[in-house]
Order: structure tokens, then sequence, then C-alpha cells
């Protein structure tokens, strides 16, 4: 008794705190979820207004190369969500096919943990195998180890075969860009901006090249849009 009345006045502020959290942000999703059906049911009406605005203020040729961008920053962004989803469900899908072959316990809770990591480029397979691994080892040695080497395989089947042919190049970000927009969004936003990082970095690049490349033909280097290779690419001395 005396136990549980010095720990009463720490838990009720945590369990208090935790469920109000938890209750604000299912109202959130709620609310996202009611905005965007109406936006999509008025969704013309909506891209006819913004289109006569950006006319209105930026005129006919700015306006078309605005509405450009626009397009292709929607082309980047959406490619990559709905095929990054469509890859994860097919990686829980058979991750969970496999454990339960493989009789490997909590297939269906680890397989869905699996599939929403993947969502994250490059850590996503190994952020998601960590709590499969410890919940297995709770179990048994033996299956986690089985685990482990299921996560490497379907790992290496998702960069190399899966990914390739159901993404391709939709950001057309290299490696190291890709890494530095997971660290970069996921230091400021946590775990949604690991997940949205790399299409947001590839639409900022996007629009970071066009503004590059408009400098050059103003300035008449041509040649310097597009490079053979970038070891025999010199730059300007003067």
């Amino acid at each position: 008794i005396n136990i549980i009345t010095k720990a009463i006045p720490t838990i009720i502020p945590t369990i208090y705190n935790t469920s109000m959290s938890l209750i604000s942000g299912f109202l959130n999703v709620i609310i996202a979820i009611i905005v965007s059906v109406y936006m999509l049911i008025d969704k013309n009406r909506l891209i006819f207004n913004a289109k006569r605005v950006i006319y209105a203020i930026f005129g006919q040729k700015t306006g078309d190369k605005l509405l450009h961008t626009g397009s292709e920053c929607n082309r980047i962004f959406s490619s990559f969500i709905i095929g990054k989803l469509i890859d994860s469900l097919i990686i829980g899908i058979l991750c969970f096919i496999a454990m339960s072959i493989l009789k490997l316990p909590y297939a269906l809770i680890i397989s869905v943990i699996v599939g929403v990591t993947n969502m994250i480029p490059y850590f996503g397979p190994f952020i998601g195998a960590v709590p499969g691994i410890l919940l297995l080892l709770f179990v048994s040695f033996k299956y986690a180890l089985i685990f482990t080497v299921l996560i490497i395989v379907l790992q290496q089947f998702d960069g190399n075969i899966l990914g390739p042919k159901i993404l391709g190049d939709t950001t057309g970000l290299s490696s190291f860009w890709v890494l530095f927009s997971i660290l970069l969004f996921g230091d400021l936003w946590g775990f949604a901006g690991m997940l949205i990082g790399v299409p947001v970095f590839a639409v900022i690049y996007h629009i970071i090249s066009q503004l590059v490349a408009k400098g050059l033909r103003r300035n008449g280097q041509e040649e310097m849009l597009v490079p053979v290779s970038y070891t025999h690419l010199t730059l300007p001395t003067t």
C-alpha cells in the first residue's frame, strides 16, 4: 500500500498525458481525413482557382513555369509515396508468409512493423528488425537468429529487385542525398520526417536544379547543364 501510494502521484500524470496525446493524435487524424475528403471532392474548383490566382499575379509566362514546376513536384512526391506504399505492403506480406512457413511466433505484429518501417529508405528494414529480434529473443535465440537471416534476405530482395522495379528513379537523388535527407528531416521531424524526408528533399532539389539551369542559360553556359562525366568536368578558372 505504501509503494502504491508513493507511485500514484507519478503514475496518474503519466497516464493522463499519454491518454491526452493519444486522443489528440486520433482527433488530428480524423480531421485530416475529413479535410482531405472535402478537398478531393472540390479538387477541380480548387485547382482552377489556384491557376487563376497564379496567372493573375505572375502573368502567362511565369505562371506556366510555376505550374510546370508544381506538376513535376507533384509527380515526384506522389510517385515516391505510392510506390513505397506498394513496396512496403509487398515486403510486409512476404515477411508474414515467410515467418508463417518457418513457424516463427508473433508473425502478424512483426510483419506489420517491418512493413511500416520499410517506408524509410535504407534504414527502414533494419529499424523494423530490431523490435522483432528483441521480441523473439524472449522466446528463443534460435527464432531471433532465423528472423535476422530472413530480414537480411528480404532487404536484399527489396533493395536489388523489388524496389528498383516499383520505384525506379522517381526522386532523381543520388544515394548521398537520400541519406542526407533522411538524417536531416529525421532530426527535424522525427519518425514522420524519415518517412517523407526523401520526397520533400527531392522536390527542393528539383526546384534548385531548375533555378541553377536557368542561371546557366542566362549566363550562356549551356554546356554545364548536362556534363558527360563528372570526372572530366572542369570549372572555369576565371
